[in-house]
């Protein structure tokens, strides 16, 4: 999407997402392996019941809907953060995830750097519909410059 097809309320859907086990796990080992993420025996004794994938690799899903959903084709060139994160509860492996981002805010910059600047809300369900992700992310992009007499 060019970022003149965004706007304020507007609803972006994406998904499903099925995360498997050796994914959850693979991910885990690289970048977060802690033992209720990498190892299925341990995490079965801990407290969420099973293995529950990091939050970064369900920030990660979520990043991979927008951008094959959203960003493909588009303008976007960064994004200066997030004004927050939080992960609901657990994903675990085979949930599927669908994507739901409500656009907060476009707008674009004052400066002369020609620049669209997006706000959009980023929440991920499961199958059953229960919240896992909610994240607010700016999202800029390259645009060319304004037309003025």
């Amino acid at each position: 999407m060019k970022f003149d097809e965004f706007h304020s309320g507007q609803v972006i859907e994406a998904g499903p997402y099925e995360l498997d086990e050796s994914e959850l796990i693979d991910f885990a080992k690289r970048y977060d392996p802690q033992w209720f993420h990498t190892d299925p025996e341990a995490a079965t004794a801990g407290i969420h019941g099973g293995l529950i994938a990091s939050g970064w690799q369900t920030c990660s899903i979520a990043m991979r809907l927008v951008a094959d959903k959203a960003l493909h084709g588009s303008e976007s060139f960064a994004s200066p953060g997030l004004a927050y994160v939080k992960w609901l509860h657990p994903v675990r492996a085979g949930d599927r995830l669908s994507l739901r981002a409500t656009v907060v805010e476009t707008r674009r910059s004052d400066s002369k750097l020609n620049l669209g600047i997006l706000r959009w809300r980023w929440q991920l369900f499961n199958a059953m519909g229960r919240e896992v992700l909610d994240l607010e992310a700016t999202s800029l992009f390259n645009l060319p410059p304004s037309k003025t007499p």
